[in-house]
């Protein structure tokens, strides 16, 4: 049987509010019908802290501290954690609730989309599976997190290895539309990434930044080659492909799409109002 063709855009490194803003756009023109599903493959110009739709970020983010260090800072029209996009690959995938292979469950939507990801480790060598809340006391945990920080702690349907989340993702859906976008890391500096939190106290940050080390890892500490950006989009494009067993073909924004994610990126992700509206 013919599989299912999906468009595949690789953009590249570019800004967080630009990023945000192609992502919202995709989801709008595939709502309306005039883009197939789309798996999108992106990085971040400059290094940039994301945070979730509900996130309070003068409360739970050192702003001072993103600042100094010359990172992005934007908000996400998904939920979930803060993330450090630095060393990575930014995913996304768009496609309609109506979609014959998309439960209507939020959790087995994300099971069938992560399959892609879960290819695309296994590609790489790695033996990734997913993780699984087993316990009341973990299942708790997912509804009320003790850190600001995404990779704190695997959800429902991510992507462990060696027992410690090497992938996470976010969703929303709008317009009857499933975004999810996810980062897949390559490296990971923590002590970096726990100065742009506000803690309570160096006491606590010291504890949660122990418990992190034992729960997150990137790719390239679990090896002891380097897995190149290229060699990781290649193995997850194909991933994909396999995963939710379609065929991927690249796509090119027109000029005016291009203008339309431009404008919303100016108007909307760029803006305080957006970034600090809670």
């Amino acid at each position: 049987m013919k599989k299912e063709v999906w468009a595949f855009i690789d953009s590249g490194n570019c800004s967080p509010a630009f990023n945000m803003a192609l992502d919202e756009a995709l989801l709008n023109w595939h709502s309306a019908g005039k883009i197939p599903p789309v798996i999108r493959f992106y990085g971040w110009q400059p290094a940039t802290l994301s945070i979730g739709y509900f996130q309070k970020a003068e409360k739970e983010i050192n702003l001072e501290t993103v600042k100094e260090l010359g990172l992005g800072f934007v908000r996400r029209p998904t939920g979930g954690r803060a993330v450090l996009h630095e060393h990575e690959l930014t995913y996304s995938v768009i496609v309609t609730e109506e979609h014959p292979e998309m439960p209507k469950n939020v959790t087995e939507a994300y099971r069938v989309i992560s399959e892609g990801i879960l290819e695309g480790f296994r590609n790489l060598g790695f033996d990734a599976h997913f993780a699984v809340p087993k316990t009341e006391e973990e299942r708790n945990a997912l509804k009320e997190p003790r850190s600001s920080v995404c990779f704190d702690a695997p959800s429902w349907y991510e992507l462990v290895v060696e027992n410690r989340k090497v992938a996470g993702s976010a969703q929303t859906r709008q317009k009857g539309v499933i975004l999810q976008h996810g980062s897949i890391l390559l490296d990971l500096e923590d002590e970096k990434l726990f100065s742009l939190f506000r803690f309570s106290s160096d006491r606590v940050k010291e504890r949660m930044m122990k418990n992190f080390k034992n729960k997150a890892v990137a790719i390239n500490d679990l090896s002891d080659r380097t897995v190149t950006i290229e060699e990781a989009k290649q193995a997850f494009e194909t991933g994909f492909a396999k995963g939710l067993n379609i065929e991927l073909a690249p796509y090119t924004l027109s000029p005016e799409q291009l203008q339309e994610v431009q404008n919303l990126s100016k108007t909307k992700y760029e803006t305080d109002e957006w970034n600090f509206m809670r």
